[in-house]
């Protein structure tokens, strides 16, 4: 009789327990909710990197047609507006990243790594232009230009991934506060 009753004592302690532990599981997840601030900033950054994408393949295509050098130029200047814009932007991101959910910090820390690299390739472009601007189909300026607008989609499409995905989750979110479900 009392092996029963520790048995049943045991067992309850063992279930409250477990619904303690899940509780703190979901209490512990809820304590870094995604940051509306961070959210924006990542849609603003989504659309810088697709004004680049389009600047950078737009110049990549000129190597395929002839076009005045003084088109390059403008062209890479736009270029450069748009990411250091977009640079900015990440710094706006990486002064937010404290406040930002777990899956925001990782797309924040993803951003520098392409950036740098076109900045790198930008900046590479601007230097052949001004060193010899008569030179513009050259394979060397042909690799950085299609350097440049491979890192650009890349990048842009690494953004938006991110910001479908915080969609995507604040969809399922919804429809799980909804139907009264806890989602992990």
């Amino acid at each position: 009789m009392i092996t029963r009753r520790l048995q049943a004592w045991t067992g309850t302690v063992a279930l409250l327990l477990g619904g303690l532990f899940g509780a703190l599981v979901t209490v512990k997840a809820a304590d870094n909710p995604d940051s509306e601030q961070v959210t924006k900033l990542l849609n603003d950054a989504k659309e810088m990197a697709f004004r680049v994408k389009d600047d950078a393949t737009t110049m990549a295509s000129y190597t395929q047609t002839t076009v005045a050098w003084q088109s390059h130029v403008n062209a890479v200047n736009d270029i450069k507006d748009h990411v250091n814009a977009l640079g900015q932007q990440v710094a706006k991101l990486k002064a937010a990243r404290s406040s930002a959910s777990p899956w925001q910090q990782t797309a924040i820390d993803r951003i520098d790594p392409y950036l740098d690299e076109m900045g790198g390739y930008t900046s590479a472009v601007i230097e052949h232009l001004n060193k010899q601007p008569k030179l513009l189909f050259t394979q060397q300026y042909k690799d950085y230009l299609e350097a440049n607008a491979d890192y650009a989609s890349d990048l842009a499409t690494m953004i938006a991934d991110f910001v479908d995905f915080g969609r995507t989750k604040q969809r399922l979110q919804t429809l799980a506060d909804k139907l009264e479900i806890s989602i992990r």
